[in-house]
């Protein structure tokens, strides 16, 4: 049975129906920051809820709501779910052997100032991850990371949620930026460019709002030299490479420029006393006592610290290798070009990639009378997944540390014990996202928002990737999602449709921070499974006061500073 998009559905009014609409969202956000209920417990429920009003009220069949919701869950446990597996898999592994105290100190030899070190590992590091990877691999390394280093779970995967925030734009080798190309026309190029000139003012802001987020202003302004190296240092190369390199580097380049940057200021510059949170000791230092701390790390020789980074070091090559484009289309089974070496790989690639039909859903849905009906698959893509790669890295670890398979596996047992709930929760909110992108409530919200006129629509415009992304989880779905429509709202009402295409994503990753993927992925990294809605309501404020000030940067853009638009 063919189901007929109907955007005005409730009463033909949009005001109505987007009203409806909400009713999930609005749930899930009660759910998780009132009702405080366990992360799996709120995600089902909201799922239920949107299948209920999916019916109902949008009069989606029931064999197609439910079966989309199935297509949704798949895409959580693979690929998403996957990264998650392998990243905790990993971390576990240096801890298990031994390695990570190894780790801890030679970051430690660096700094032990725990504002610094956020800006080393969750900033910088972690933007480098999310330019390699993207997905949940940035926010789970990193906050394992910071764990290990002796930061409060909570305040770990909090801070590494909102540092993330400055690179998603440009994550998996510039995924979001790409994935606009093809439903509008418009190069991928211009976009870049237009981005470009957004996030670095958010990404200078971010190290300084980290910092202040942990230690409150006083403290914020002792690490203030710091913290321009690390921002400013990011910004410029973001700037630079995403107006004239493109967007697949950005956040490779820039990264690691910061982490360079910082890591030979704190050579020379020490802060005159060493942070450590209120359930540490917080001592007055002076710039001998951090070199006697790097003197208590000195006894690890450089191949002892090489040895026990190696691990993250194989990740970064392995999520990087698995990026590149032809190695992309290998891995999955589509490459048609003449490397002898790809062909083979492409050949494995095709024997582990499934795309079975989604029964009632498989183009079955029209977004209007008379268009094309939409497919739908699931994409099982075991070779390609970003999952593999952390896995394959995770191998090799064993026998470089040299650890049994007996415990290698029982370590492997053990990560799919921690992360059961974890990977519950992401099922559902993505099962959800399928839902309400099928019935499409999702388009009714945006064409909501569109409404709000020629002097609003700017401002609103990044909400629109906000709201995309919180549902999807991830800032290349809320451009596909948006995109189009982005650009035919701002061609009507007169404003430059690449703006309107940067603001989407732009505010987009400032709805990362509190998606419910995210928030899974970062509990279950940690270890605060079932303490979701501590984390989303540590998030939430932050999340809507970084989109606002994205919705003020592109107001002012489109009124006042056009010469900024390419």
């Amino acid at each position: 049975m063919t189901f007929i998009q109907n955007f005005t559905a409730v009463g033909n009014s949009l005001g109505l129906t987007a009203i409806v609409a909400l009713i999930p969202i609005l749930y899930f956000f009660w759910a998780l920051a009132i009702k405080r209920m366990k992360g799996h417990i709120a995600g089902l429920t909201t799922l239920i809820l949107a299948i209920i009003i999916a019916v109902i009220a949008y009069k989606v069949p029931v064999g197609t709501a439910v079966m989309s919701a199935t297509q949704g869950a798949v895409y959580g446990i693979l690929p998403i779910g996957w990264i998650i597996i392998a990243s905790v898999f990993l971390y576990k592994l240096t801890v298990k052997s031994g390695q990570f105290d190894i780790i801890r100190h030679s970051v430690l030899s660096i700094t032990e100032d725990r504002r610094l070190q956020a800006l080393l590992v969750a900033f910088s590091f972690g933007a480098f991850l999310e330019g390699a990877a993207g997905f949940g691999a940035p926010v789970a390394i990193s906050a394992a990371l910071l764990v290990g280093l002796g930061f409060n779970p909570l305040y770990a995967a909090g801070i590494c949620l909102i540092a993330n925030t400055a690179p998603v734009a440009f994550g998996a080798i510039g995924a979001p930026v790409i994935a606009m190309e093809g439903p509008t026309g418009i190069p991928a190029l211009e976009i870049s460019k237009m981005i470009g000139r957004q996030l670095p003012f958010l990404s200078i802001f971010i190290p300084f709002y980290l910092i202040f987020i942990m230690a409150g202003f006083k403290k914020t302004m002792e690490v203030l030299p710091a913290i321009l190296v690390s921002g400013v240092s990011f910004a410029v190369t973001q700037y630079l490479s995403s107006n004239f390199l493109g967007p697949e580097l950005p956040d490779i380049l820039s990264a690691l420029v910061s982490l360079v940057a910082l890591a030979i200021f704190l050579n020379f510059w020490k802060p005159k006393t060493i942070f450590r949170f209120s359930a540490e000791q917080e001592f007055a230092a002076s710039a001998a006592s951090s070199t006697a701390v790097k003197g208590n790390a000195g006894h690890y020789t450089g191949g002892q610290i090489f040895k026990a980074w190696s691990p993250f070091i194989l990740l970064t090559a392995t999520i990087t290798l698995w990026g590149i484009p032809a190695i992309k289309l290998a891995l999955s089974g589509h490459y048609e070009g003449a490397n002898a070496i790809l062909k083979m790989v492409n050949t494995i690639g095709q024997a582990v990639t499934f795309m079975p039909e989604v029964p009632f859903v498989h183009n079955q849905v029209l977004s209007k009378a008379g268009a094309a009906p939409i497919p739908a698959v699931y994409k099982l893509e075991l070779l390609a997944a970003a999952g593999t790669a952390i896995l394959i890295a995770a191998i090799i670890t064993k026998f470089i540390v040299n650890m049994s398979w007996k415990a290698w596996v029982e370590t492997f047992g053990e990560t799919l014990n921690e992360v059961k709930y974890p990977l519950l929760t992401i099922a559902s909110v993505v099962g959800f996202a399928y839902v309400i992108n099928v019935a499409g409530m999702s388009t009714t919200l945006g064409l909501a928002l569109a409404k709000t006129g020629s002097v609003l629509f700017p401002f609103f415009s990044p909400f629109l990737g906000w709201l995309g992304v919180f549902v999807t989880g991830s800032d290349t779905s809320a451009n596909v999602l948006f995109a189009n429509l982005q650009k035919v709202t701002a061609e009507s009402i007169g404003m430059n449709p690449i703006l309107a295409l940067a603001a989407n994503s732009s505010g987009g990753v400032t709805g990362k921070m509190i998606s419910p993927q995210s928030i899974a992925v970062a509990c279950a990294a940690v270890g605060l499974v079932g303490k979701e809605s501590e984390l989303f309501r540590f998030t939430i404020k932050h999340s809507i006061l970084l989109v606002v000030i994205i919705g003020i940067i592109v107001w002012l853009q489109n009124t006042f500073f056009t010469f900024m638009i390419p």
